[in-house]
């Protein structure tokens, strides 16, 4: 504890005596200030500078230490000072008191709220952010509600400190001209009850919606402006259109159709998207070829002699090809014209808010979903055009192993392609500008993954940034610098290029909508996956933040529901628990947030970690490395976030996902039996790890005691 919170706690702790040992509340009754009434106008009237200033000072202490007895000083000031002078004193003193028990009640209790309950108040933190001042104005104008209890909440809060004293200024004050008013008639007060009548609180009430209806009515106006330019239809041939039958795509146009709504789905290109054909599927197809040809390369290890085999690529491929027509039939066009949805092969293009072309057949729908996925982001790197790069999505096209592959970039879609094809026979060397792979991910984690690519032979080249490609009668190149400004040129085969993925927003409507996009280039959308336009909503890479099939699913249910309830109801969305995977070997999942990410935002924690290697069954079966790491809430079993790393880890990281998503602490999972021998049981392992930790050592020595005395 810092010395000003110390300091601020002596205070509070010296004036609470006080209070308590010479009854200070006796003089700050309705009975009281009767009784002195007279005394104070007089000597107003003599000294009134001086009077003035010292009912300020203490107007301000009562508030600001939360005293009881504001509303009797209230009707003093207007007793002693009338209307005008008492308001105007009464105004700011209230606020400046208020301000300094908001800023009391941050000093000693915000960090320790946030950290206990953050992940739990994000909701209500970015509400506050938004809409604080909204918020703040609606309780000081209702008098209903505590105002030193206001001042102690909202303490707590993001909400800034100018903020809340000129919205205190401003939502207390009729509230405060109505008690300064009535104090013109203190002497004849029999009590406090009578000063707020049923009606005058309903007065209260109704001013203090008046922003919101201000900010419904802005709104209201905001979308009428946009969509005056069009004719909304008289009637439609669709309750919902889906464009894009990607993942996102697909789950709306199920749950659409299975709500017996019309739904009409269009896709260009192919069904099931990228997950399907370029992205999940294909990769972790070839994932699978990489590790059997890993695992014959490790087979000594394994007791087995003289295991050889030999990599044919063009076979990895066809196989690759082979699984994707496999699940092809799960996402196809007959699948889901048996569920009621409409396909139609072309392309989308949105002329209104309601209406969507294709191919010349106009179709008026009451919603819009946009799904249009994402594509490989391409920087514009000299020379990079003139090279027959790969990537993402045309890296399935080849069938000759490259001898020497270039990777750019070291986020997920890089690391599970390069270790792939460095386990196929390439010789790989993977260059990113940030100094770790994977920088989103625990630094553990990224540091073990590092190691095991050295150690397969995989090239590094970090903190190092592109500068040119080019090519000459020995092949192609690329000159890059690195961290320390030395330029170095590579020589490859073949470059893949895995810098990250770009929002599919050009080409069909949404620039002659001037729908506003995010800094990231997605289409921008509330909680709700609603656009500025009421009935166009987008899900998934296009909407963002995040680029995860399963989330593109997860939005596309609420923006299905939302765009079907047409208003009557909204479904908000909630980013509380994602969780993700990199399939490398070993894996990387993770779940809430990680130690990089605490310390960046100040978020206090405790760290549980065990290791793998102290697992039966990974023992067994040869993969004894990896760990796992909770951060959970201080003296709490709450989990902050979780970061597996290990085989399986996609798999097994799904018990935390679950404890998170239902509010479960780790002492539940602790208490469930797994099955022996399996790697599920390094998750109650650690659970039971952080509940070690906390057993109280300093009874052991009596407890041994104890059992001595019991033989």
């Amino acid at each position: 504890m810092n010395k000003a919170r110390i300091g601020l706690l002596a205070v509070l702790a010296v004036v609470v005596g006080l209070y308590i040992t010479l009854d200070l509340g006796q003089y700050l009754t309705l009975a009281y200030a009767q009784s002195q009434l007279d005394t104070l106008r007089e000597y107003s009237r003599d000294n009134f500078a001086l009077s003035a200033g010292l009912f300020f000072a203490a107007y301000v202490s009562v508030t600001a230490l939360s005293i009881p007895g504001a509303a009797i000083m209230t009707l003093l000031g207007g007793a002693i000072f009338g209307l005008g002078w008492g308001l105007l004193l009464v105004s700011f003193a209230s606020s400046l008191g208020a301000t300094l028990a908001f800023l009391a009640s941050r000093l000693l209790l915000r960090d320790y709220v946030q950290n206990k309950f953050g992940s739990s108040l994000k909701t209500v933190n970015a509400g506050i952010e938004r809409d604080g001042a909204f918020y703040l104005f609606t309780l000081r104008m209702i008098p209903v509600f505590p105002f030193f209890l206001i001042n102690l909440v909202m303490g707590l809060t993001p909400l800034k400190t100018l903020t809340f004293f000129w919205v205190s200024q401003t939502g207390m004050l009729l509230g405060t001209a109505v008690y300064v008013n009535a104090g013109a008639e203190l002497g004849q007060l029999s009590s406090l009850s009578g000063l707020l009548s049923g009606s005058l609180i309903l007065s209260f009430v109704l001013l203090a919606l008046l922003p919101w209806a201000g900010k419904l009515l802005i709104g209201v106006i905001k979308t009428r402006r946009l969509t005056k330019m069009y004719q909304r239809p008289k009637r439609f041939d669709a309750n919902l259109v889906v464009i894009g039958a990607g993942s996102g795509g697909l789950v709306a146009s199920i749950i659409a159709a299975g709500a017996k709504a019309k739904v009409i789905l269009i896709e260009k290109h192919k069904m099931g998207g990228d997950c399907l054909n370029t992205g999940c599927v294909p990769s972790k197809t070839l994932i699978s070829s990489a590790k059997v040809a890993e695992t014959i390369r490790q087979a000594d290890a394994f007791g087995i002699r003289n295991a050889s085999g030999s990599v044919d690529f063009a076979a990895v491929m066809e196989r690759v090809q082979g699984v994707i027509k496999t699940i092809e039939p799960h996402d196809s066009v007959e699948r889901f014209t048996g569920l009621g949805v409409e396909c139609v092969q072309g392309e989308a293009f949105i002329r209104s808010p309601w209406e969507v072309e294709v191919d010349g057949r106009v179709i008026a729908t009451r919603a819009i979903i946009v799904a249009t996925g994402a594509r490989p982001f391409i920087p514009d790197t000299p020379g990079l055009s003139a090279i027959n790069y790969l990537h993402s999505d045309n890296v399935w096209e080849i069938r000759e192993l490259p001898r020497r592959l270039l990777v750019l970039g070291g986020g997920p879609i890089g690391c599970e392609l390069a270790q792939s094809f460095a386990r196929l026979g390439s010789t790989v060397t993977m260059l990113d500008r940030a100094d770790r792979l994977m920088a989103r991910e625990d630094i553990e984690a990224t540091t073990l993954i590092e190691a095991t690519f050295r150690q397969q032979g995989i090239t590094l080249l970090l903190g190092h940034q592109m500068q040119q490609f080019g090519s000459d009668a020995e092949g192609d190149y690329l000159l890059s610098k690195g961290a320390d400004g030395r330029e170095q040129q590579i020589r490859f085969d073949k470059v893949l290029v895995a810098l990250g993925r770009k929002a599919n927003v050009e080409g069909f409507g949404l620039e002659g909508l001037n729908m506003p996009l995010t800094p990231q280039g997605s289409i921008l959308v509330n909680d709700a996956l609603q656009t500025v336009y009421p009935s166009i909503f987008a899900c998934g890479d296009v909407a963002g933040p995040y680029q995860f099939t399963h989330m593109a699913s997860f939005q596309a249910w609420y923006a299905t529901l939302n765009a079907l309830a047409g208003g009557l109801k909204t479904f908000r969305a909630s980013y509380r628990v994602v969780p993700r995977a990199t399939f490398t070997d070993p894996e990387v999942a993770r779940v809430g947030i990680n130690e990089q990410e605490a310390r960046e935002q100040d978020i206090k924690y405790e760290l549980t970690h065990f290791k793998l290697d102290r697992l039966d069954r990974a023992l067994a079966e040869g993969h004894a490395y990896g760990f796992i790491k909770i951060l959970t809430v201080p003296g709490s079993d709450k989990i902050l976030g979780v970061t597996m790393v290990g085989p399986q880890a996609g798999e097994l990281i799904g018990s935390f996902v679950f404890a998170m998503t239902h509010n479960l602490g780790l002492k539940k999972i602790g208490g469930t039996t797994h099955i022996y021998p399996t790697m599920l049981e390094a998750n109650r392992f650690a659970a039971n790890a952080w509940r070690n930790a906390r057993v109280p050592k300093h009874l052991l020595p009596w407890a041994e005691k104890f059992f001595r005395w019991r033989l």
